[in-house]
């Protein structure tokens, strides 16, 4: 039997660049060689694609793009059937791909931008499709599709068009402090502000806008944030709820990947019916948002013990030390294990029928 050809997408135009290295390098290491050929396709920061057939620990440390003997022009084709469209001593040749797995975190590679390009290909994709990752990218019209199902959500305001100072202190005075300040659209707490007196409001709507064009501001949840990882398609299965226990403030960027004084608890120090009910709520929100493969949902549980929607991340950070590699890991699924059941995933939708 052949070997299934897998196009691994990394780096990207966007924040979360240096994440998806990491997170790449990490994924192409556990990719089952006996099954499947892996093509390596990288994106730089400056938007520019290439197909790299250097050392994969190049990845890791950036230098992937700095020897042009290890890299050619490539990039996938829309065309149906396509493959991966390479430029090859000036002439451009069409390369099979069987599946691709994006690993491009925030916008411009989570949003369903790359998905669109692999749908219009007829090509599948591991995780979400278009339609569905642009929903969750999107904060406050997930909260709204979320909240109709009963899952409750923090009371927010969104603001498309920003108003006028006193008009944006006069409208958020409904909301209690403290509030968040989010770009709508924008992953790895980028460009939040956590505000404790309605003066501050403006600056940290100017510090979100320069992640997004819509700002989003939301009432702080009392209890605990939490997260679920959810794989599947038709049969969902969960890992172990994970807590993050943060000393002081909340999870920033920087926090996220360093943890200075912050802790993760897998599984989370609640009681039993709490982590059902969380995981539960999970499922209902990776079906409502129309995600498939997998995601991380993003939740706080209250003092109650009531699950409170937070974010579905569709291409969570994805290294060994990752939350959503973790959690499957306290669930019984190793890494390697993992990365294989998403390929599968991703390849039980018969190419041709792949639709967001």
């Amino acid at each position: 039997m052949s070997k299934k050809k897998v196009a691994v997408i990394f780096g990207g135009f966007s924040p979360e660049y240096e994440v998806s290295l990491k997170s790449s390098f990490s994924i192409i290491n556990a990719i089952n060689t006996e099954k499947y050929e892996i093509i390596m396709l990288g994106i730089t920061v400056k938007g520019q694609w290439y197909r790299y057939y250097g050392s994969v620990e190049d990845i890791i440390s950036d230098k992937w793009h700095t020897d042009e003997k290890q890299l050619s022009k490539a990039f996938i084709s829309p065309e149906r059937g396509g493959g991966l469209l390479e430029f090859i001593d000036g002439k451009a040749v069409n390369v099979q791909v069987d599946v691709v797995f994006p690993v491009l975190h925030g916008r411009y590679g989570e949003d369903g931008t790359v998905q669109g390009l692999c749908e219009l290909a007829s090509l599948p994709v591991v995780g979400c499709g278009s339609a569905s990752s642009a929903l969750c990218m999107d904060k406050d019209r997930a909260h709204k599709l979320v909240g109709l199902t009963g899952v409750k959500v923090p009371k927010s305001l969104c603001f498309e068009q920003i108003p006028s100072h006193e008009d944006l202190l006069f409208a958020v005075r409904e909301l209690e402090l403290p509030l968040f300040v989010k770009p709508v659209k924008a992953g790895s707490s980028l460009g939040i502000t956590e505000v404790t007196d309605y003066s501050g409001v403006s600056e940290a709507v100017e510090h979100a806008l320069n992640y997004d064009d819509a700002v989003i501001i939301e009432e702080a949840v009392k209890g605990i944030e939490v997260g679920c990882s959810v794989i599947g398609n038709n049969e969902l299965r969960t890992g172990r709820i994970i807590e993050i226990e943060v000393d002081d403030g909340f999870f920033t960027y920087d926090e996220k990947y360093t943890l200075k004084s912050s802790r993760f608890h897998i599984p989370a120090r609640i009681d039993e019916k709490s982590e059902s009910r969380l995981r539960e709520a999970a499922k209902v929100i990776f079906r409502t948002l129309g995600c498939r493969g997998y995601a991380r949902i993003d939740m706080y549980l209250t003092p109650e013990g009531e699950p409170v929607f937070l974010e579905a991340n569709t291409i969570p950070g994805f290294t060994s030390f990752s939350q959503f590699p973790r959690m499957m890991k306290a669930a019984g699924i190793d890494y390697p294990e993992l990365v294989e059941i998403l390929l599968d995933l991703s390849m039980q939708v018969e190419r041709g029928e792949w639709y967001g």
